[in-house]
């Protein structure tokens, strides 16, 4: 027996692991690995693996980067944890400050959480106690994006519209408005279209609902989790615009898409626009440590402070929020884009990438080749129709097993293959991820 079948065999006996029906484990083996070396992870018989994903979407500098180690290994000497109610500590008032240095003007108070979903409920319930101490309480509805993603805690899957995530839960959830995605084909040009199609149908709800709505939610530029389902920057300038003439909030979800995968630091930036709410999470501390943090104006955090009430006070908690090791790993993820200049960097990323995307896009299955920053996905098709194929088929499964057994942690979403890779792949790094990708999808389709 290898150490890896050691490893299996010992998981598989106690272990329910996530986002995984458990039986495909009888003939897709798991890999357990023993170490991360910059973009690659090593299993315990020694393979690599590049991880084109950053371990889903968080590992933005590399695993076991030196710089982030040092930085959490003093800290751990220092304070471990600390409740963040009656207390502070020196990392999180700092984070704050930079966070709100760093996010589009206006959003000026930081709260914490432990992750992304904990993050979109802050800024959920947040906004309709907002609305509740302006003595409006019938603002507690919500307006979502057709084919949004926001986690998968009851209130983050009510404002969602993944039927994967979601239907199996619907009596346990909300009923929430949902409006025309915006998502459109970069190749065919129709980007802008889309953009203002989708608006109209987002202003038809808001004419209905507003004054029953408390906010607008969205994932700016990408929709990851829908498959990579990507908009114009007009679409967020628009809807800003909405949720400013319809009185209601505007919540931007870029816990995945923030911190440079847009190619800006944040999605926001591109439409010019401050939301209400930013929820941040993922390659916040990047894939270090939970931590997700929800920035909002002094606005809203002055409709909560108040003489004691129990009412008007945000009693939300989390027991670790705000943890110092994690906001010391989130400080060193920031220090490392000022110091290394990534977002002006990751440009030369992007031009590699764009040169094996163009090679990707002249097979006859690959279809619908798109790219916002440090984010490309492409679609299997059947090469005979060029129709998708069967979800049932689960063709990205047999890329995604092709792909592990050259060297490539290539995780697709149905029949999406896409590349959300760390910021610090070289030529040849990038030369193998397309080389594997390609061969991948042939054998996907065959």
């Amino acid at each position: 027996m290898t150490r890896n079948q050691d490893w299996q065999r010992r998981d598989l006996n106690v272990l329910w692991h996530p986002c995984t029906q458990m039986k495909d484990h009888e003939s897709i083996p798991l890999v357990p690995v023993d170490r991360g070396e910059g973009p690659w992870l090593v299993d315990f018989d020694g393979r690599r693996y590049l991880d084109i994903i950053s371990s889903w979407w968080v590992n933005i500098f590399g695993h076991a980067n030196p710089f982030i180690n040092e930085r959490i290994k003093a800290q751990v000497d220092k304070l471990e944890h600390v409740i963040l109610a009656g207390f502070s500590h020196a990392p999180v008032v700092e984070l704050s400050e930079r966070l709100v240095e760093i996010t589009p003007s206006g959003l000026d108070r930081a709260f914490y959480a432990d992750n992304g979903s904990s993050g979109v409920e802050v800024a959920l319930k947040m906004s309709y106690h907002y609305w509740r101490n302006s003595g409006r309480p019938e603002k507690s509805e919500f307006v979502t994006v057709a084919n949004s993603y926001h986690g998968e805690t009851l209130g983050t899957l009510s404002v969602g519209d993944v039927g994967l995530y979601k239907d199996t839960y619907g009596p346990l959830l909300r009923a929430t408005a949902t409006a025309p995605s915006p998502a459109c084909r970069q190749d065919r040009g129709d980007c802008r279209e889309r953009a203002a199609e989708a608006l109209d149908g987002m202003r038809r709800i808001l004419q209905e609902q507003a004054d029953r709505t408390a906010a607008v939610i969205v994932e700016p530029l990408v929709q990851c989790a829908a498959g990579m389902l990507m908009h114009h920057p007009d679409y967020i300038r628009g809807l800003r615009m909405l949720c400013d003439e319809f009185d209601v909030h505007l919540i931007a979800d870029e816990i995945a898409v923030g911190f440079g995968r847009t190619g800006t630091l944040f999605a926001c930036e591109q439409a010019d626009i401050t939301p209400d709410f930013m929820c941040l999470s993922k390659g916040l501390t990047a894939g270090y440590l939970p931590l997700a943090a929800v920035l909002t104006s002094d606005t809203v955090y002055q409709a909560f402070y108040d003489d004691y009430n129990s009412m008007r006070a945000f009693l939300h908690s989390h027991s670790f929020t705000g943890n110092p090791l994690a906001c010391a790993a989130a400080l060193a993820t920031l220090d490392l884009f000022e110091r290394d200049d990534v977002i002006n960097a990751n440009h030369k990323a992007q031009t590699i990438m764009d040169g094996h995307l163009a090679e990707l896009a002249k097979l006859p299955h690959i279809t619908n080749v798109r790219r916002t920053g440090m984010i490309a996905a492409m679609d299997l098709v059947d090469p005979a129709t060029g129709e998708p194929f069967p979800s049932e088929e689960r063709r990205g499964v047999r890329a995604y097993q092709h792909a592990l057994e050259h060297e490539l942690l290539l995780r697709p979403l149905g029949n999406t293959l896409y590349w959300m890779p760390p910021y610090v792949l070289d030529e040849n790094d990038y030369r193998h991820v397309f080389e594997v990708t390609r061969d991948a999808s042939h054998a996907a389709v065959r």
